[in-house]
């Protein structure tokens, strides 16, 4: 990387830091912790049995064992590992305002990493086109999270095609642990990847966070214009002066809309839908709202 960009990057990366730990600090404050509190109880050790102990607490194994009756000591489980997918594949660069869509999507794993941060949570990032780009491993510390800011503006992808299944089943495969994952995306996917995220839905609190711009639904009326299909490179004349061929590119707009609806919602996930040039503060307080009612 030049010099110039490089430092431009950098420019990037604090703005982004400014901007996004003004929301975790006067928006989220509290919010987020509330709703993604500790999961309960984990196994700490096994000591011995003294009286006034609970004795349904007796590990009764160890207890045969030695002789000696022995409890098990629990603690509460608060720390949380929180896991970033986000898709980096050519269609997020896309912006009909100043912001592009992986501008915004940098900028909401910001603050989800930095919510995380200040919950004491472990961050992880994981960078997908059609395959996983990048991984890196889940850890705190606010240079982690300005590693992952980084990593999300500046990666280049390796193909510009964009699909969920192969990060989900890497998600599955490499994190054993429950997790809080949030998905960030535009949802431009190949059909099939439905059964991908039911599948980790039921092992992982996944949540998808859907980055949309305002004219991939609403294309306006400016005569013919040539459109390029970001990921295949494919290229066709538009003529978005007529009706007809208006309905049609956003009756194809909502029926992936649809689709992405009924998989989310057989799925049991819930879906933070966003837009760019718009702020984001509404849309995270409704989910944490939602979620909140039905803890």
């Amino acid at each position: 990387m030049a010099a110039a960009d490089h430092k431009e990057l950098l420019k990037k990366v604090r703005r982004i830091e400014i901007k996004t730990r003004h929301a975790v600090n006067d928006i989220f404050a509290g919010r987020y912790h509330s709703v993604f509190k500790g999961r309960g109880m984990e196994f700490d050790e096994v000591r011995e049995y003294f009286p006034g102990d609970d004795i349904r607490a007796i590990d009764w194994n160890v207890t045969a064992r030695t002789g000696v009756p022995h409890i098990k000591k629990f603690v509460e489980e608060r720390e949380m590992t929180v896991m970033l997918l986000v898709d980096i594949s050519s269609s997020n660069d896309f912006g009909s305002t100043p912001q592009l869509k992986r501008d915004l999507a940098a900028e909401v794993a910001a603050t989800l990493a930095f919510s995380a941060t200040r919950n004491n949570d472990r961050i992880g990032l994981i960078l997908f086109s059609d395959q996983v780009e990048k991984y890196i491993p889940p850890r705190k510390g606010t240079p982690h999270v300005l590693r992952i800011i980084r990593e999300v503006l500046d990666h280049r992808p390796l193909s510009k095609k964009t699909d969920a299944r192969p990060v989900l089943d890497f998600l599955n495969h490499t994190t054993t642990r429950k997790t809080i994952t949030f998905l960030v995306s535009d949802f431009i996917f190949p059909p099939g990847y439905e059964r991908a995220m039911k599948v980790t839905a039921r092992r992982h609190d996944l949540i998808a966070v859907s980055i949309v711009d305002r004219h991939e639904r609403a294309w306006p009326k400016a005569g013919l214009i040539e459109w390029q299909d970001p990921e295949s490179g494919k290229r066709v004349l538009v003529n978005t002066s007529s009706a007809a061929v208006r309905r049609s590119l956003l009756l194809a707009q909502e029926q992936r809309s649809d689709i992405l609806r009924r998989t989310l919602r057989r799925a049991g996930i819930d879906r933070i839908e966003l837009f760019t040039g718009e702020p984001y503060d509404k849309a995270f307080m409704k989910f944490f709202r939602q979620r909140s009612r039905r803890r």
